[in-house]
């Protein structure tokens, strides 16, 4: 109940304000607050309740999520927008709680996964009625943005949250029959539903991610018994050549744009990522500015207001985008290079609890693998990692605690059976 309320919040615009006259991040109307409170007491609530599960969770938890909390937690000292980055830790906390609380409750191998996807794939299907009931609002109709016009968002403020939302459930539906735990004719309609609402959707970012998540399952889950003991190695390969990308996207290797051109014809944009390094060059002007700290938690993407360091995007290029593009970009811009390092300690831990638990569950593990994958290809054009602006957070601190649960749970039942 509480991960459903968390989503639908995350998605739906606040009001139902589809017009986004109420849409920046500072703002919050009483529902809003009331839905957040209820969520916070709710995620305290199961803590409290389950106290001695949630310690030994906490143990087995990603650390480096921890510190990076701790770390936003400390940038209250130091932050441009104080009030701002408290308004965010509170959300942080939020989610955390209410994701961390979701795996304490009767949890089986199976939970996430059947959670998630029951719940994406229901407001998939509230989506596309309201596009076809109410077409006017639910379809992007801006003839002044080309790659807006007719892009579906359904009940979402954007079809970039709605591409996401169609991207982790194609890869959930996909997941689900390659691991025989869905079958049928329930497959084919929870694809067929997933693709139409991904492509209708027009998220060249999603589009992209999902392709190279799509591959990646597959070889991961279908390879042969003989190559099971190079997926170690697979994973580590396939890390490499998405950080390879991500210098080549961020111009942070000369010569590496080459590699792009493939991408860009895949997914119609231009080298430039449709604006997006214009907005990368002003956002690295304001991290050399305070490179080690950052500005603080949240503290950046305020509105476009002449007090905030982030109107310069408005003096230079003569519109307010809301968000850095990148989300690797935007955890450094808000807490420096520390906050980068922490970003980078949270993969490798969320790699190597995964590795661990693929010996013991290949088909679990590689749902987990499969969706940081995922996210790590819609960063590079997107502003998800550690965002409590972003659902892509909520999926993946969700992933992040289940993964600890089952870890636990399958070193339980390994041990046992050994017993």
């Amino acid at each position: 109940m509480l991960v459903t309320l968390l989503i639908a919040i995350m998605v739906v615009p606040q009001g139902l304000d589809y017009e986004g006259y109420d849409s920046m991040p500072a703002s919050g109307d009483t529902l809003s607050r009331i839905v957040w409170l209820v969520l916070l007491s709710g995620g305290l609530f199961l803590l409290a309740r389950h106290s001695a599960r949630a310690i030994t969770l906490f143990r087995s938890l990603n650390p480096f999520l921890l510190l990076f909390v701790l770390l936003a937690t400390l940038s209250l000292a130091w932050s441009i927008e104080p009030a701002i980055t408290m308004r965010r830790l509170v959300r942080l906390y939020t989610i955390m709680m209410v994701c961390v609380g979701f795996t304490l409750v009767g949890w089986h191998r199976m939970r996430f996964q059947n959670v998630l996807r029951t719940l994406l794939t229901g407001l998939l299907i509230v989506s596309v009625i309201f596009v076809y009931t109410n077409p006017e609002i639910a379809i992007h109709h801006a003839v002044d943005h080309p790659e807006l016009m007719n892009a579906w968002h359904g009940i979402t403020t954007g079809k970039n949250i709605f591409g996401s939302l169609a991207s982790a459930g194609l890869l959930l539906w996909l997941h689900g029959w390659l691991s025989k735990e869905v079958r049928g004719v329930r497959v084919v309609l929870g694809l067929a539903l997933s693709a139409t609402c991904l492509v209708m959707s027009r998220s060249s970012t999603s589009l992209m991610a999902t392709a190279f998540a799509v591959i990646f399952m597959l070889i991961l889950l279908r390879s042969p018994g003989s190559m099971r003991r190079y997926m170690p190695y697979f994973v580590g390969m396939f890390a490499f050549v998405i950080v390879i990308y991500a210098l080549a996207v961020l111009h942070l290797v000369p010569g590496l744009d080459v590699i792009l051109a493939p991408i860009t014809v895949v997914t119609g944009k231009d080298l430039t990522f449709t604006g997006r390094t214009d907005i990368w060059y002003v956002l690295n002007l304001h991290i050399r500015l305070h490179p080690w700290f950052g500005t603080g938690y949240g503290a950046y993407w305020v509105g476009p207001w002449p007090s905030s360091p982030s109107y310069a995007m408005v003096a230079m290029l003569f519109f307010y985008p809301t968000e850095g593009h990148n989300g690797y970009l935007d955890v450094v811009n808000d807490l420096g290079l520390v906050g980068g390092v922490c970003l980078l300690g949270y993969f490798v831990s969320y790699l190597r609890a995964s590795l661990y638990l693929m010996k013991l569950d290949r088909y679990e593990a590689g749902l987990y693998l499969t969706l940081l994958f995922r996210a790590f290809i819609a960063d590079m054009s997107e502003s998800h990692w550690f965002s409590v602006l972003s659902v892509d957070f909520v999926i993946m601190t969700l992933a992040t605690a289940a993964l600890a649960r089952s870890a636990i749970l399958a070193y339980l039942e390994r041990s046992a059976a050994v017993r």
